[in-house]
Formats: C-alpha cells, structure tokens, sequence
C-alpha cells in the first residue's frame, strides 16, 4: 500500500472522539452541547493543518462545514459527509459492555465504544487523511467539502442538521460533483468453496423513510360495559391486516445488479450457476422474498412499532393509535404508501395519517468518475474484492443533498467481520484495530484521485 497513513494518530483521535459523549435527543434540552464542543476542540487538537487551511464554519447548533479550496474554481465541489452523533445506551444495558460504552478502549485487537462503527471510525478517518494530505503538501484542483451534522440519528428530525447544511450549500450557489455518505464496507463475507472474494458494498441508492399513524376514536366509558369492539380492538384489527398484505416483493434493480456482481465472487463449481444466471432470475424471487436482509431488498416494508390505547385498565379508551415505520422502495412515494395502507385497511373509523419522513431518493448512476474511483481504489486497496451496488435499508443524511447533488453514495472503507458489522446501536460496539489503516489510505486516495 503505497499511502502513508499515521495509524496511531488516527487510532488516539478515535479514542479519544468516541469519549465525548455526542449523544442526539429529540428534545434538544436533553443533548449535551458541551460534548459536541469537546469534539470539536479534540479535532483542533488533534488536526491543526485542517483547521489552519480549511475555512471552518459551524452551522446549526454543531454542524460542521470544512472548505478545502480548490485552484479550479470551475470544478464543481466534492463533498464527504458524516454525523458526530450517537445513539444512546439505555442506562439497563451499560453493564452489559465488556468495556465501558464511552471509554474508547483499546483492547482484544479492537477499539470499543458507541460510534465505533456509527460513525466517528468514518468521521475520524476524513479528517485524518486530509490532514496527512497537508503534511505531504497536497493542493486540490476541485474543492473538498467536509461536512459533518449533529443529529442523524434522529431519522424523522424536521431540524434535521444535514438538511441546513444541505440549504447553506444551496443559497451560496454551489451545486456538487459528487457526495460520498456512510454506508456499505467491505464485510468479510468470504465462504471456502463458495464465496472467494470480499464483497464492497457500496450504496447507490436508500430507502424512503416515513412514519404513519393509524387513528381510531370512540365514546370510552366504564369497561364493565363493553362495547363488542373497543378503540384498541378496531386498531388491532387494522394492524393484522397491514401484516397480512405486505407490499409485493419484486426483483429490483439493485437486487439484478446485487445478483450480477455477487456470482462473479462465487467459487467453482458454484460459479457454474452464474451462467445460467438469466434462466434462474425468476425462480430466485420467492427465495430471495424469504430472506429478511434482501427480502427488504425487494419491497417496501411496513413495521408496527408503537401502539397506546387508554390510560387506565378499567378505562375504554376514547382514542388508540399504532405507529408504522415504513422503508420506501425506489419508485414509490409517501402517497402510494397511504393509499395501500388505506386500501388493505378497508375500514373509514381507521384514520390513516403520514406524520412526516421522505420519498426515497433517486439511484445514483454506477458509471460516473466517482462510482469508478470508489471501484478501482477499493480493488486496489482490497485484493479479491468485488464492488456490489446496493441499496442502503436505513436512511442517511446523503437523502437531503439531493437538492444540490444527483450522484450520491454510500460507503464506509472498513474491511469488518460480519459479527461486527451487525453491531451498530448496539451492545459491544466496536471496530478491529487492523481495519483502520486501508480505511484512511481509501480517502487520502479518493482525495486525490477525484481532485
């Protein structure tokens, strides 16, 4: 690997982020300001050629804007997001940690803590590179935006900080060449005699995300005298039949393209299947469908998550609500979710409302420089390895730069076991020390290569 890379710079700076406590809250009272200052003085620290070179802004209450100027300034800007927040740890869970949640320790070939992997590794690693960037006296001919929100994890924010990071850029004029968001990696999926090659995943496009409320109001009154279907029983009612009536699974584009590159990975003999690949496609749709990671893959799904009825046992409840959250196909809008809910419902007591979210965003183009240098810089970086398009299940702050920005994608350049990878917003957390160094060298490359 011919990049430097300052792996224990990176290594302290990681551990060091990840003990601010840069938890988001719905209710901004509850976020702690103070640890979103704390970050931001550690990277100070931590990177002062980046704070001496780049124009810094804050946006928002601790949104982060880098300016890297280009000597071009007819070149249309790259863009490199990432969000400085975390999910919490439910105070029941903490003792559960091997090492403490926010301690960042280093140990057992790994560095621990929540936003290990979500995503300050991602964050930490930008700035990194650009950082040893300036050490070695690199000048780009395009502009290099960082820009880093505050509250991603919020998914259904109507303050959402990439969305005023996404208008700052908008109002000043600037459209961008391309934007490189979390997402994907380089999981090691690799089965003896099956799979011979590591799989990147890069993401062209993401789900739509929405939030629904199913409404049924009543007269309440004394449960002693019942009524032959409560609020709580219409609603229930109601929610058996959106289980029931999915939306349809369908071979997308993402899951042909998922289907294309994966046999190219496949081992003899197993690779003989690719070649009939055409001739099995239909056959694999119900078996796809029953397989929750690519079943999501291929329809817009629908979860009940919440649901309140009355307040007291002996009490009817005068009003019940069920909240869905819905992931939205590409191709399909917040409207064609309502009219389905409405339509397999089939009931007018139930009153069915979109309490906010978003369309999906359009798929981003695979032939583009950028999709191309993300290919030829992970292939070079990770030998044996096949880039995969895919589509990102959960949402990402890339969604709001649609406004400025047609080619949007989604990849983290972190080679992680699968048992790893799984553990985002969860107990455990944490990223392998032996990861991190290709990680920075893909950026300082992705840098250079696209300016």
């Amino acid at each position: 690997m011919s990049e430097y890379v300052n792996v224990e710079r990176y290594r302290d700076t990681l551990s060091k982020a990840i003990q601010c406590r840069t938890v988001s809250h719905l209710d901004e009272s509850q976020t702690d300001w103070a640890e979103f200052d704390k970050l931001h003085a550690l990277f100070e620290a931590a990177y002062p050629l980046v704070h001496k070179t780049l124009k810094k802004e804050v946006i928002g209450k601790a949104g982060l804007l880098y300016t890297w100027q280009g000597t071009d300034p007819s070149l249309k800007p790259i863009a490199l997001l990432g969000h400085q927040d975390v999910v919490p740890v439910p105070e029941e869970t903490e003792g559960d940690w091997t090492y403490p949640p926010f301690s960042g320790a280093i140990a057992d070939g790994c560095l621990w803590g929540r936003g290990a992997v979500d995503m300050k590794d991602h964050v930490v690693a930008v700035l990194e590179s650009v950082e040893t960037l300036l050490e070695e006296g690199y000048v780009p001919t395009r502009t290099v935006l960082l820009l880093f929100g505050y509250n991603e994890e919020l998914v259904n924010n109507e303050d959402a900080a990439a969305v005023l990071l996404a208008n700052t850029l908008k109002e000043r004029g600037i459209r961008l060449e391309s934007v490189l968001d979390e997402g994907g990696g380089v999981p090691y999926l690799r089965i003896p005699g099956v799979i011979r090659k590591d799989l990147s995943i890069v993401g062209i496009a993401e789900k739509g995300y929405s939030d629904f409320k199913l409404t049924v109001e009543s007269a309440g009154g004394h449960s002693a005298s019942p009524p032959a279907h409560t609020a709580v029983g219409i609603l229930a009612k109601a929610v058996t039949r959106v289980e029931k009536h999915p939306f349809p699974a369908k071979m997308t584009p993402q899951i042909d393209m998922l289907l294309d590159k994966l046999f190219v990975s496949l081992d003899f003999p197993t690779r003989i299947l690719g070649k009939g690949l055409d001739l099995i496609r239909p056959a694999l749709r119900p078996v796809l469908a029953l397989i929750p990671p690519t079943a999501s893959m291929m329809h817009t799904t629908t979860s009940v998550t919440m649901a309140s009825g009355s307040p007291q046992a002996n009490v009817l409840p005068q009003v019940a609500t069920a909240t869905i959250n819905v992931r939205i196909l590409p191709g399909q809008t917040m409207d064609d979710v309502k009219r389905h809910l409405e339509r397999v419902i089939r009931d007018r007591r139930v009153k069915v409302e979109c309490v906010g979210g978003s369309d999906p965003a359009p798929m981003s183009a695979t032939d583009t420089p950028t999709f191309r240098a993300i290919d030829e810089i992970t292939t070079e970086l990770f030998e044996k390895s096949v880039t995969v398009p895919f589509m990102v299940m959960g949402a990402t702050d890339a969604r709001h730069y649609r406004i400025v920005c047609d080619q949007l994608y989604r990849y983290s350049p972190f080679n992680i076991p699968p048992n790893i990878f799984l553990l985002f917003h969860s107990t455990n957390e944490r990223i392998t020390l032996d990861s991190m160094e290709k990680a920075v060298a893909f950026f300082k490359k992705y840098i250079k290569t696209l300016t």
